[in-house]
């Protein structure tokens, strides 16, 4: 599969540089396109009382240009849903279906919505509700004509269907890891980035997380993903899987 341009969606800044910020550099090193859309402003990560949602909005936004620098990001979109209040509403599924009909990705990443609870954490429900947005960008939001068919009649944005879909996930059910032992250190980089987010201590725990992604499939670091291929007719996916 030839990647030329892909695009991360996410809820909020950070959540790409945790998930899959090791790929994202590897892939721009490599000469891929990569855009970021960021679906909420993030105006509900502090816990500062005399933070206001205003103020943080605008410094998580300075966070994650900064990051996306660091990694080589060609863009970053920001959609400025507000934090915390999140849901594939037609709304929301619009915005994300303008953006990836706009840049046309062979690639969407983004989070396994599947993912709710797991090793003492329950999932934030915007990332799960940004993820349920990107199920439906996919099918039938970008590649349908008749899907919010102001984007083709009045703003001449054609439908677009990617080649793949990679979700993070986790190590919880992956069947894909992708070596990131050569960009583990811009990983690190772009999360130092997020400073109002990530404190002091969380190295550690991003490089053991990183470790154990690698362990299953030989190498130092890796990211784990869920991979679908959507280029590939349903036939041909069930001869692939019998091969294998």
């Amino acid at each position: 599969m030839t990647v030329d341009r892909a695009m991360v969606i996410y809820a909020h800044p950070d959540d790409a540089e945790f998930g899959m910020a090791g790929t994202v550099a590897k892939w721009a090193r490599a000469g891929v396109e990569m855009t970021y859309v960021l679906v909420t402003n993030g105006a509900s990560g502090s816990q500062d009382p005399k933070m206001t949602r205003k103020r943080l909005a605008a410094i998580r936004k300075a966070e994650q240009d900064k990051a996306a620098k660091i990694l080589g990001v060609k863009r970053v979109v920001y959609l400025g849903f507000e934090d915390g209040y999140l849901y594939p509403t037609p709304e929301v599924r619009r915005d994300v279906a303008r953006v990836v009909r706009k840049y046309r990705p062979d690639v969407v990443f983004s989070m396994d919505p599947t993912f709710r609870v797991g090793g003492g954490y329950v999932n934030h429900p915007d990332h799960i509700a940004a993820a349920e947005v990107v199920l439906r960008t996919i099918n039938p939001d970008a590649s349908t004509r008749q899907m919010f068919p102001e984007l083709w009649r009045r703003e001449r944005l054609e439908p677009h269907k990617p080649k793949a879909l990679i979700l993070a996930a986790f190590m919880q059910g992956a069947d894909t890891h992708i070596d990131i032992s050569g960009t583990m250190d811009l990983k690190l980089r772009a999360l130092r980035a997020h400073a109002s987010q990530v404190g002091t201590d969380f190295e550690g725990f991003v490089r053991d997380f990183a470790r154990r992604s690698g362990k299953q499939a030989g190498h130092r670091y890796a990211e784990s993903y869920k991979l679908i291929k959507l280029d590939e007719p349903p036939a041909a996916r069930r001869r692939s899987r019998a091969r294998t």
